[in-house]
């Protein structure tokens, strides 16, 4: 070897910074799977807290139990129902009243940022096919802030054997 001269100091230099980093990338390799994760857990929290608020708004026409899934402000863009934690009360009371049999089978729950979907099956005990229904929350800090819907009667007769779920 000519020019070049074994240096012991440098070598183990390079050894603990290479065994440092590789420390430092052993310790820092579960708090970013653990901050990859977190989107993931959010997502998941979301789709419990409006599946949990649809069973007690929809299914179980319970306002003290729903109310407790809404955030300080409740924006509805259904047509037929008033904003606010007033306004959900008043269609609770008006599914109690005129359709205490109905009951929404949710089909599938698709959450992603913000928003939780889902695609429900709603009947009214009344024998007819029901709804398929598309319910979209907006939540924040865990709470449903807003709420669409897109409705459509389930025909007696369809164009193809597909299903609508």
């Amino acid at each position: 070897m000519t020019g070049s001269k074994f240096d012991p100091v440098a070598v183990r230099r390079t050894g603990i910074f290479t065994g440092a980093a590789m420390a430092l990338a052993l310790l820092a390799a579960p708090l970013a799977a653990s901050a990859a994760d977190a989107p993931a857990k959010g997502l998941e929290a979301n789709k419990k807290a409006a599946v949990a608020f649809y069973e007690a708004a929809i299914n179980r026409k319970d306002y003290a139990a729903a109310v407790a899934y809404l955030g300080p402000q409740y924006k509805q863009h259904n047509p037929t129902a008033a904003d606010g934690a007033e306004g959900l009360k008043g269609f609770i009371e008006f599914l109690k009243a005129k359709f205490p049999n109905q009951k929404g089978d949710i089909k599938s729950v698709i959450a992603e940022g913000d928003k939780v979907v889902l695609h429900v099956h709603s009947t009214r005990g009344d024998g007819t096919p029901g709804r398929a229904i598309v319910d979209i929350f907006r939540l924040e800090n865990g709470k449903v802030v807003e709420h669409w819907d897109v409705i459509q009667d389930i025909p007696e007769k369809a164009a193809n054997s597909n299903g609508m779920f």
